[in-house]
């Protein structure tokens, strides 16, 4: 017997990738509705070989489904999800509402799924896609030498906020080459051919709330004991969100260890050639499902430290592939129920 799943905000770029991901990985699906605000309903979209006709989250009874994997925006999901969790659906959600709340969990499978029995609310929240890559590449690391702090520089591809980010870039892009002024709607300043300094809204300590997030993050799902300071850059590439990663350790390091770790570790491919083009960029990346590791090398100006470089695609592991695996992961430890 399979479940029966609601993928609430099914007609974004996210939502998108999830039905494609349900389909890929062939999970257990009875029953599967596509759920979106009223404008959206009646529009269609694909499951497989199949094609759904979404339906109107606002008028939708989630009771007797027995997953509901949301990203419709966090106002959506503050309000729904508590519905959906209420009538005996567990809500996997992708917005920032519910992460930081003590009592639901925050969860990377390849990092710490055990907290999924802790579950209280029958709400589970999927972390952001730059901390999600992140921790999959230092939990081995951590493990073998027990990570201290961490200084990152991202660069976050558009597609962090949505087909209108895409879309304004590929504009912006196509009207350079014919001289149309550059329309700036989603991203604060021209992002074709440029890099913004700046995801979501300054903080009164001069970090931006992205950045906030990487760190507090960071300490629920890894480890409150580690340090984190980012500084998060949005730059003009589609899909594939790329990482600068400075790791400095209580322990000693040695290379070697921290290779086979992460050549081991589920979810990471370490590509780590010391040649021109031995890397993976976020172009090479888009569509496949692992946390790439590459450049890693002994940080010299600390004294047990590592860095490296690490590309993931954001709507997959980034989002959809995460929040998936949650799922798989509640069906392995048993913590799924079927209503049907």
């Amino acid at each position: 017997m399979g479940y029966r799943v609601a993928v609430v905000g099914a007609t974004g770029a996210v939502g998108r990738e999830i039905l494609k991901t349900l389909a890929e990985r062939e999970f257990p699906v009875d029953e599967i509705v596509a759920l979106a605000s009223p404008r959206s309903a009646g529009r269609e979209v694909s499951f497989g070989d199949r094609v759904l006709k979404v339906q109107n989250l606002e008028t939708f009874d989630f009771k007797g489904w027995d997953v509901g994997l949301f990203s419709p925006g966090g106002s959506v999901s503050a309000k729904y999800a508590p519905i959906a969790a209420k009538a005996g659906c567990v809500v996997i959600d992708n917005t920032s509402h519910f992460r930081m709340e003590p009592d639901v969990p925050l969860v990377v499978p390849e990092v710490n799924p055990l907290v999924l029995k802790d579950m209280k609310r029958n709400i589970i929240a999927n972390p952001n896609c730059s901390t999600i890559q992140m921790v999959v590449a230092l939990k081995p690391l951590h493990d073998l030498f027990t990570l201290k702090r961490v200084v990152v520089s991202t660069y976050q591809a558009v597609s962090g906020a949505g087909k209108d980010g895409m879309d304004e870039l590929f504009s912006q892009t196509r009207g350079s080459f014919v001289n149309d002024p550059p329309k700036i709607e989603q991203f604060q300043k021209q992002i074709a051919f440029n890099c913004i300094p700046q995801i979501d809204r300054f903080m009164d300590d001069g970090a931006t709330k992205e950045e906030w997030k990487m760190r507090v993050e960071t300490k629920k799902i890894l480890d409150p004991d580690v340090e984190v300071l980012a500084t998060c850059v949005r730059v003009p590439v589609f899909v594939g969100h790329s990482e600068a990663v400075i790791a400095e350790f209580a322990e000693p390091v040695d290379l070697e260890r921290a290779r086979a770790a992460l050549r081991e570790s589920e979810g990471v491919v370490l590509l780590d050639q010391r040649e021109d083009g031995g890397y993976v960029t976020p172009l090479e990346c888009v569509g496949e499902d692992a946390t790439y590791v590459s450049r890693l090398r002994v940080d010299p100006t600390v004294p047990h430290g590592l860095a490296f470089w690490c590309v993931s695609d954001n709507l997959r592991k980034g989002a959809a592939l995460n929040a998936v695996q949650i799922a798989e992961t509640m069906i392995a430890l048993d913590l799924l129920p079927r209503h049907a």
